[in-house]
């Protein structure tokens, strides 16, 4: 298996991509950190993966919170021993156009979609740097490439996330540590439960492919990025979408 063994933290992973992503990992070998902020959701999650047989341990964790995630670290290096792979894939949208956007909107998203990024990953990699290997997968989107209406703040995030990758891709890969992060597309999750029938006809209608991706194929990538067989990609910027026409 290709993540054999590799302790792998996933943030956001109670539901949708990050769900997904931590069950593959685990049917891939990983020892998965399931994280996130619902401790009784964590806790349903990490029954269910264990149950598939799955290693994984489950934390509860506020990304905007560095000492929430400084005591992740701590228990993990404790319950493990090393830090392999950081997933940062927790993420919120507070959208509106840019005329009707509150501060608190765009300085929630900020919170979590950019310096959450940046406080998960400064506290990883004292590990990493210490065994000279890691790797950290970065969650941006199609919007951090092309925009989208209504999303001023989450647009910037994600276009922020790609820089931070390009940057600690210079940074971090002569100690050891790959970054890469992945744009998705129109994914399938529970985000997009609320869009009307006749928007998310026409958000499919841009895709080549005619529909939308599923959570899986994300995590595919996601397990492909995190093992050895991507042992050369470092600051690259995937785009699943599909082949979205924008």
């Amino acid at each position: 298996m290709r993540l054999q063994d590799k302790v792998c933290i996933v943030t956001g992973s109670a539901g949708g991509i990050g769900l997904a992503t931590a069950r593959r990992f685990a049917r891939e070998g990983a020892r998965v950190v399931l994280a996130d902020l619902d401790p009784q959701l964590v806790a349903q999650r990490v029954a269910e993966i264990a149950a598939d047989g799955g290693q994984v341990l489950g934390v509860q964790l506020d990304v905007t919170d560095r000492a929430t995630m400084d005591a992740l670290c701590t228990v993990v290096l404790a319950h493990w021993g090393r830090i392999d792979v950081l997933v940062n894939n927790a993420g919120i949208t507070r959208d509106a156009r840019l005329a009707k956007m509150t501060e608190a909107q765009f300085d929630d998203v900020i919170a979590v979609n950019l310096k959450g990024v940046f406080e998960c990953t400064q506290a990883v990699l004292p590990a990493m740097l210490e065994q000279g290997a890691g790797v950290v997968i970065n969650a941006s989107s199609v919007v951090g490439l092309y925009g989208n209406f209504g999303q001023t703040n989450y647009a910037a995030t994600k276009a922020g996330v790609i820089a931070f990758t390009k940057t600690w891709a210079r940074e971090l890969g002569p100690k050891g540590i790959r970054t890469a992060a992945v744009c998705p597309g129109f994914i399938a999750t529970p985000i997009l439960a609320t869009i009307p029938a006749p928007v998310m006809a026409k958000m499919i209608d841009k895709v080549p492919l005619g529909r939308l991706g599923e959570p899986d194929e994300i995590a595919a990538v996601y397990a492909f990025l995190a093992s050895d067989e991507a042992s050369y990609i470092n600051g690259a910027v995937i785009e699943v979408s599909g082949g979205i026409q924008v």
